[in-house]
């Protein structure tokens, strides 16, 4: 039986996958005790002795804790911001392509993709990779996210310090200077020349996820339709479990008109949607931003790189 070592998990990520793994019989959970949680030396033991560890802290404190292993036999999963674009790391999308899964279960330094960045990458890499998209298109991004990505502090200003007026969390965009920190993985994973601009907002629901990708037909390498984009998109993941391209022009996926950001909730499932006509077209990807974008994703790469049933204990 393999072990694994949560580090942090006493965070919205961690408890997530805490609460995907005790329902597990093959995997043995190392769970240090709270008061030895600070400790160093305690930690360094814990982080040597398992077979896998996923790391659920802030970027400083996660690249401290991989400075602390020096066993080579001890895997990592880094679900932080801290080892995206570094070398000596496996990004840890398995349905980016058909390599990603194989250079995973190779790795011992998997890092987890981030939330937006799952919707965005697995939307336009096929327009990349088919030559639709020219690597230097000038890509905007929009998307909303429940107020959970937030942590916990986000959390409770939502879930006990609303203001009287609800309007008032209803729709927030921030990181507003263009820097927010997934820009630099979106770049690097779909092999665009520039950064896309992107504008993340926070929606008062708890979890769940949309990302919006408009795009101009006249400014694309080939001419196609919103239902050509449609196509290329089923049939690129075809195969891929837990990614749903849904029909194009079928509207029973939406609710009087609108597209609910929480229908993939408690899945580790994404599911893409193309509108549009002859020559505007919109990308929607739609995931749990702690399932597919967090702690989903974790268990996937975790059961992938100790060599166990990809799908065991998550929902498609």
């Amino acid at each position: 039986m393999k072990t694994v070592f949560i580090d942090g998990q006493e965070g919205t990520t961690g408890l997530q996958i805490l609460d995907h793994l005790t329902k597990r019989d093959d995997i043995e959970l190392m769970e240090i005790p709270v008061e030895k949680r600070k400790d160093v030396q305690t930690k360094t033991t814990y982080l040597n002795e398992a077979d896998l560890v996923i790391l659920c802290l802030p970027d400083p404190a996660a690249k401290e804790s991989v400075s602390l292993i020096d066993n080579p036999r001890t895997k990592v999963i880094d679900a932080s911001t801290a080892h995206r674009i570094s070398e000596g790391w496996v990004y840890g999308l398995p349905e980016r392509n058909k390599t990603q899964r194989d250079e995973i279960r190779a790795s011992h330094r998997v890092s987890n993709a981030g939330c937006y960045s799952t919707g965005f990458i697995l939307a336009v890499y096929p327009l990349i990779h088919w030559g639709i998209m020219p690597i230097d298109y000038p890509v905007t991004i929009h998307a909303v996210s429940g107020y959970s990505g937030g942590g916990k502090k986000l959390i409770h200003a939502y879930e006990h310090e609303k203001p009287s007026d609800p309007d008032s969390l209803s729709h927030r965009p921030y990181a507003l200077g263009l820097n927010h920190k997934h820009v630099p993985e979106m770049q690097r994973w779909t092999g665009l020349s520039y950064p896309p601009v992107f504008s993340p907002a926070v929606g008062n629901f708890y979890k769940g996820m949309l990302v919006s990708i408009p795009l101009v037909s006249r400014l694309l390498k080939k001419a196609v339709s919103a239902e050509d984009v449609q196509d290329v998109l089923a049939n690129y993941y075809e195969n891929e479990r837990f990614v749903r391209v849904m029909p194009y022009g079928n509207e029973d996926f939406l609710e009087n008109g609108f597209l609910s950001a929480t229908t993939c909730n408690g899945t580790n499932r994404v599911e893409f949607f193309v509108f549009g006509h002859k020559h505007q077209i919109l990308l929607v990807a739609r995931l749990d931003n702690l399932g597919k974008g967090a702690s989903g994703a974790a268990v996937q790469n975790m059961n992938i790189m100790l060599n166990i049933e990809e799908g065991k204990g998550l929902i498609v």
